[in-house]
């Protein structure tokens, strides 16, 4: 009698199994998904940051984390102003608010590095420029 309720069981578990579809398919992943995640936080933000902050080298690139940190820099042009820029992905989805970019300016006065103040307009374009290239890049890998 136990061995055929174990029999029954496992002919139920086996008509269950053969329900779910089988075959060679396999689903295709959105490898544009706007949640792409591979190295901790999104890929197009991340990416899309290192290319708008190439400019300037970095001092700390933790994709993990998603820190990116410049070192100081001055424009050639203009020598006595220089700046340090923070970008800080937030999330793993492609959101505006999943970004965040910060910025530290300094003029030299009398051969001394000063402090001063940093335009909002200024990170506001740089979140812009970062935003507009991750949607490019998301864009693009869609096809």
């Amino acid at each position: 009698m136990k061995k055929a309720g174990q029999f029954a069981a496992l002919g139920v578990l086996a008509a269950l199994l053969s329900a779910c579809g089988g075959g060679n398919k396999r689903p295709q992943a959105d490898v544009a998904a706007a949640q792409v995640t591979t190295i901790g936080v999104n890929s197009y933000l991340w990416r899309a940051s290192l290319e708008t902050l190439s400019f300037a080298s970095l001092t700390q690139a933790d994709s993990a984390g998603g820190v990116i940190v410049t070192d100081w820099y001055s424009q050639p042009e203009n020598p006595t102003e220089r700046v340090k820029l923070t970008v800080t992905i937030l999330d793993q989805d492609l959101r505006a608010d999943a970004l965040r970019v910060s910025a530290a300016r300094q003029v030299l006065q009398g051969g001394n590095w000063v402090a001063a103040p940093v335009q909002a307009a200024t990170v506001q374009k740089l979140e812009d420029i970062i935003l507009t290239k991750a949607r490019d890049l998301r864009r693009s890998a869609i096809g």
